[in-house]
């Protein structure tokens, strides 16, 4: 039997949109003639997915991520290509397939607005024919991970955001889905919402070994969750394999960051008035003001450290990777 959960082979997705100039005129001979052009948003696609892999799929606004997403569930037929996700063809919509996939989006409500989660869930029970035990089991399970109890009596309306995307997600995962589709599950979240859903998906995957496609623009969590990163640009596949052989392709260097040590009298000096740019290329680090750093190819980390050590007051250096963010938005411009 094969261990891999999704596989999928040039599938693609084109729209017809309908255009036409603006003004009155143009309004009337489109009512009786509309044109249309052909938006390719998802093109001859190729990807495998292992059993229990977390894989981050990426890409700017537009280049086809949702619309894939959107195939794998089942919301859209293809306009060319394949895919099997668990055995089935997921625009077939079988009940099987139903209950063994869940797609989770953030800017999207699944539970309805005006009433308690709790009934929704029960709701959702009775659409997935869970049995009161697998019901009971899993939302318990669910409670532990996320702290559902104390939400799930308010109307959804009066949550949240934070609280809101949690009840969202457990409602997902009510019928233990074996494939989650995850569609910006953190957006618009704080800093601490966004841990708890990461720290969340990540028990949920241990513990249950789902396979998790996530598309998100919050880099933190793909470096947080994913070992693997499926790059989408133009609804073109650009890159698929693991982020830290993309950050050695796309962006070969490293940055080193020096605190200096004016003097003795002085003490620790601000390092930004240095000019450093014969060690390397100067760049900016809001999150390091303190430190001064200086980019340079990962080749000649050794021997530019060295230079600095023996020719500047050094009171700290500081040796990182490219932040990802930089990383992927160069792979967004290759």
């Amino acid at each position: 039997m094969s261990s891999e959960s999704i596989i999928v082979e040039q599938l693609s997705k084109t729209y017809q949109v309908p255009e036409r100039e603006g003004g009155f005129g143009a309004a009337v001979r489109g009512f009786f003639k509309r044109k249309y052009k052909d938006v390719k948003a998802v093109q001859e696609v190729n990807f495998k997915i292992e059993q229990g892999e977390i894989v981050g799929f990426l890409g700017p606004n537009g280049a086809g991520k949702t619309t894939t997403l959107k195939m794998l569930s089942g919301l859209l037929h293809p306009t060319g290509g394949t895919a099997n996700v668990l055995g089935f063809t997921p625009w077939e919509l079988k009940p099987d397939y139903l209950r063994s996939m869940t797609l989770v989006m953030g800017q999207r409500n699944r539970l309805a607005w005006d009433i308690p989660a709790a009934d929704s869930y029960l709701l959702a029970q009775a659409i997935y024919r869970l049995s009161d035990d697998d019901y009971k089991k899993t939302y318990k399970e669910l409670d532990e991970l996320l702290e559902l109890e104390p939400l799930m009596k308010k109307p959804v309306r009066n949550l949240s955001l934070g609280e809101r995307m949690k009840v969202e997600i457990a409602a997902g995962l009510l019928h233990r889905p074996k494939v989650l589709f995850l569609d910006e599950p953190t957006i618009g979240l704080d800093i601490s919402g966004q841990v708890k859903i990461r720290e969340f998906l990540r028990e949920y995957n241990k513990r249950t070994g789902a396979t998790i496609l996530l598309t998100s623009h919050y880099m933190a969590d793909v470096t947080a969750l994913c070992e693997r990163i499926i790059i989408i640009h133009h609804g073109q596949l650009k890159y698929d394999g693991g982020i830290a052989n993309l950050s050695r392709r796309i962006a070969p260097f490293k940055l080193i960051g020096v605190r200096l040590a004016l003097s003795e009298d002085e003490g620790l000096g601000d390092s930004n008035g240095r000019d450093l740019s014969k060690y390397g290329d100067p760049v900016q680090n809001e999150e390091d003001a303190e430190k001064v750093y200086v980019r340079v190819k990962a080749e000649d980390v050794t021997k530019v450290t060295s230079r600095m050590l023996s020719e500047l007051p050094i009171h700290d250096i500081t040796i990182a990777d490219p932040p990802i963010e930089d990383v992927i938005e160069r792979a967004f411009n290759e």
